[in-house]
């Protein structure tokens, strides 16, 4: 794997500007295409890098569409049959979750 001038790994500063880009995509919510920019630029980078996308990165999006998701406005929400379910409100993509249960007792 190729190394920067200074000796940082590439996947480091790739794995830097995704976090970057996704902080940017929050920020600009209200703007939804220059939103959905970050994110298609985020996952351009972790797919050329082969890194992958935190769980948490991966539901803030909508992978049909690239949507950067904002409950309430863009997003449905549901608990159903031990499942939550993320309805994107854009294009109708359905995202099923299940629900981990508690082993410890």
């Amino acid at each position: 794997m190729a190394r920067s001038e200074k000796g940082v790994p590439v996947k480091q500063i790739s794995r830097e500007r995704i976090q970057i880009l996704f902080r940017l995509a929050q920020e600009k919510r209200e703007n939804p295409v220059l939103s959905a920019r970050y994110i298609s630029l985020a996952r351009e980078i972790s797919m050329r890098q082969r890194l992958r996308l935190s769980k948490q990165q991966k539901r803030s999006f909508c992978r049909s569409c690239g949507t950067y998701f904002v409950p309430g406005e863009n997003l449905r929400v549901r608990v159903q049959h031990g499942k939550v379910v993320y309805t994107c409100q854009e294009c109708g993509n359905v995202v099923r979750i299940p629900i981990r249960k508690n082993t410890n007792r």
